[in-house]
């Protein structure tokens, strides 16, 4: 089957369910309002693209590349960004929902979530270096062996991180969220 390559194209309103997105390169295209749910999305590459109220909930995304794009108001669940193309793997969510998805072992350094639900997010041995979690829910979200150096917290809530497992040098915090920080102590703060 011949690969398609598109350019500037816009999706709109599409059931990728019954009728699977061709393999290909995407090259600054629209996806909105799509459903991409449970799709094979393996070895496609998007470059410079854009998913707005999408449902991509359990998509395959081995080998899939994902080069400077942002998803807004889409359903991510259960999504595994380990198994993507780590060249110039560059994402940015705003107001998606990404809950049991993980993100193991990549690099998505100076990523930003922004009001995003990332409840039991896989962070494990990933490099989250400049990254910022603007008004986040980090409910049993998985941070081991993490780098959040330069990650800004300030506005998260629900976080638990070990300092001692993982490397927050310079990340930022506010002072209400410093409990997420000592859970390990099995400590009770009073305001």
């Amino acid at each position: 089957m011949e690969e398609v390559y598109e350019v500037e194209k816009t999706f709109e309103k599409i059931d990728f369910t019954q009728r699977p997105l061709p393999k290909g390169e995407y090259e600054l295209c629209s996806f909105i309002n799509c459903d991409l749910s449970n799709a094979d999305l393996s070895g496609i590459n998007f470059s410079g693209c854009s998913f707005s109220g999408c449902n991509l909930n359990m998509a395959n995304l081995a080998k899939t590349a994902f080069r400077d794009i942002k998803f807004s108001d889409s359903k991510m669940l259960g999504l595994d960004f380990g198994n993507c193309n780590p060249f110039g793997f560059a994402v940015k969510f705003d107001n998606c929902i990404l809950n049991h998805s993980s993100f193991y072992h990549t690099k998505p350094k100076k990523t930003t979530f922004k009001d995003c639900n990332l409840r039991e997010v896989d962070f494990t041995a990933c490099d989250l270096s400049g990254s910022t979690f603007d008004n986040c829910d980090l409910a049993l979200a998985k941070f081991d062996s993490t780098i959040l150096e330069k990650v800004n917290f300030l506005t998260a809530y629900n976080y638990s991180i070990d300092p001692e497992l993982n490397k927050i040098k310079k990340a930022r915090f506010s002072q209400m969220g410093i409990a997420g920080l000592l859970d390990r102590y099995d400590i009770e703060i009073e305001p």
